[in-house]
């Protein structure tokens, strides 16, 4: 929820006008991962390997812009093979059967300096609910082959359960196996792919 701090934040237009246009996301060059409690006393991470996304961004009015992720949910990678099977399987992603999942944002506030709160729904199996995600815009430049990138840091957290991956497990010295609290990070490097846009 938006505070009155968060609403009164004036849109920063000057820094941003040059980033204008649409972006497709850069897997080679990108993150998606994840990192969860594990026994009560440590935390398990992982990372998702096959993504793809579009930002569509407006450097004269940043709440103006768009983002839209898709991520394979059988590309989970923890590092052990078991664990990622049970992940993939109906106890948690049923990647099978819902193979996606996807986040489309429906609102960017500015926060602070390059910092913004990215708002939208994520859906998980058959279930889509709100998710913000506070992003630090990372810069903008040309790299060596003359694409344009622009790159952001993202974080948010979430409870599993909500989108029904609830399974679990108790410890015989008490709590659970794995934590409802999921850590999302992302770490984004994006092409535009408009290149007649006008800065």
């Amino acid at each position: 929820m938006l505070t009155q701090r968060d609403q009164a934040v004036p849109s920063r237009s000057g820094p941003y006008r040059g980033v204008t246009g649409a972006y497709t996301i850069d897997p080679v060059h990108s993150s998606i991962g994840f990192s969860v409690r594990h026994a009560m006393i440590s935390n398990v991470r992982g990372r998702f390997d096959r993504f793809e996304g579009l930002l569509i961004l407006d450097g004269s009015d940043p709440s103006r812009s768009e983002a839209y992720v898709s991520v394979q949910t059988d590309s989970l990678d923890t590092g052990i093979q078991e664990r990622d099977a049970h992940l993939r399987g109906p106890d948690f992603f049923d990647s099978a059967t819902f193979p996606l999942m996807t986040f489309r944002s429906t609102g960017i506030v500015p926060l602070d300096d390059d910092e913004f709160r990215l708002t939208g729904g994520l859906r998980i199996k058959d279930i889509e609910l709100p998710l913000d995600i506070d992003v630090v815009f990372g810069g903008a430049r040309e790299d060596a082959y003359g694409q344009h990138r622009v790159g952001f840091e993202g974080t948010a957290t979430l409870r599993r359960s909500d989108w029904g991956l609830a399974w679990n497990t108790p410890l015989a010295t008490g709590g659970v196996l794995v934590g409802d609290k999921v850590t999302l990070t992302l770490d984004v490097s994006a092409i535009r792919v408009d290149r007649d846009t006008v800065a």
